[in-house]
């Protein structure tokens, strides 16, 4: 007998506010039967970044309104829903517990299961969502707070390769930004402006290319790009718009190189594993950068290895990835309670070494 699930679900960690609707039968493909998206980007473009307290309130007004939404674009109603998943974490506390909250509130009054998901699996399982990629395959996890290579072997069964000591990417392309006066969010702005600049006029550093392992660093390498701009202001008095477009080419080529480099390191360790059908997926918001794209289809070329990236609009923070996630761990058993905490952080690999966080503010993943 064919079992179908409806999965609604929500996604507040950072500073879009979503809803999605998802559905599977058995044997067949999972369908997003909606996604609904309200990014805050006008509400934080003032103070160049994502500001916690005003993220927490956008949050707690637009979730009700993501799941009318939701349920109107899918044509689906709440009795029908099977069961409703949440991001629990990680990620900025205030929308993290609004998300939580309204899950509760309405898993509560439907008298259906609530599904807690760490927000990183969601980026995590889009493969299998889009493309049905079967475990184990090899998982670059590129974001604006997250960093990592992983193996999914399993809906909760992750084995980190390695990640980021200090800055993520996403951080890095939105500092970059900043120091060149250039809109928010960073990542697009930066390789938008880098399509006209000269890639090879500023030798910056590939930071850790030199020491063994997959971990990566981009602090380094967002310091060299300030002295760099600093260098001209004090020569020229000013940057020139042909100047910040070789600032930007140099520095999105020296984060695709080091990216390129530590993937072709994480993929000898994956295949090492044998895999049947060895795959290597990229998601989060950097994988829709589309030379960093290019740098690693190069790579999966050279390993013979199929190379997978979902649409871009899954590649940013959308709750149709964390309704899928929800759907795997609640067909694996798992279900949560009132009980189930808001997490700021929430490490994947459980049996990994803490990673230290920007700032030092303890395990991102």
């Amino acid at each position: 007998m064919s079992e179908t699930l409806t999965i609604l679900g929500l996604e507040s960690s950072c500073d879009d506010t979503a809803a999605a609707i998802v559905r599977k039968s058995t044997g067949t493909a999972p369908e997003i039967l909606s996604s609904v998206v309200h990014g805050q980007n006008d509400l934080h473009a003032a103070f160049g970044g994502v500001v916690p307290e005003i993220a927490a309130r956008a949050h707690a007004e637009k979730l009700d309104i993501s799941v009318e939404e939701a349920l109107a674009e899918s044509g689906i109603k709440l009795s029908e829903i099977d069961a409703i998943a949440v991001t629990a974490g990680p990620g900025l506390i205030g929308g993290v517990l609004s998300g939580v909250m309204c899950a509760k509130g309405l898993a509560a009054g439907l008298g259906i299961p609530l599904v807690g998901v760490n927000h990183l699996a969601g980026h995590a399982l889009t493969p299998r969502l889009t493309d049905q990629v079967a475990y184990p395959y090899l998982m670059l996890l590129v974001s604006g707070g997250h960093c990592q290579f992983l193996i999914a072997r399993g809906p909760d069964e992750f084995t980190r390769l390695g990640g980021t000591i200090d800055d993520a990417p996403g951080e890095a392309f939105d500092k970059t930004a900043r120091l060149l006066g250039l809109p928010q969010p960073g990542g697009p702005s930066v390789e938008t402006v880098a399509r006209s600049g000269d890639p090879k006029r500023f030798a910056f550093p590939r930071p850790l290319m030199d020491r063994p392992g997959c971990d990566l660093s981009f602090s380094g390498l967002k310091t060299a790009l300030l002295r760099a701009r600093d260098a001209i202001i004090a020569e020229k008095g000013g940057l020139t718009e042909q100047d910040r477009a070789d600032l930007c080419a140099s520095f999105q080529e020296a984060v695709v190189d080091v990216l390129r480099k530590k993937t072709e390191r994480a993929l000898k360790e994956y295949l090492a594993l044998s895999p049947d059908n060895p795959v290597l997926a990229v998601a989060g918001g950097v994988a829709a950068n589309s030379a960093i794209r290019a740098g690693l289809e190069t790579v999966c070329a050279k390993y013979q290895t199929q190379f997978t990236a979902p649409p871009l609009k899954l590649c940013t923070d959308n709750a149709a990835m964390i309704a899928y996630a929800g759907l795997e761990r609640f067909q694996a058993g798992h279900q949560d309670d009132m009980h189930l905490a808001a997490r700021p952080r929430w490490p994947l690999d459980k049996r990994a070494p803490a990673m230290l966080g920007s700032g030092k503010k303890g395990a991102k993943a």
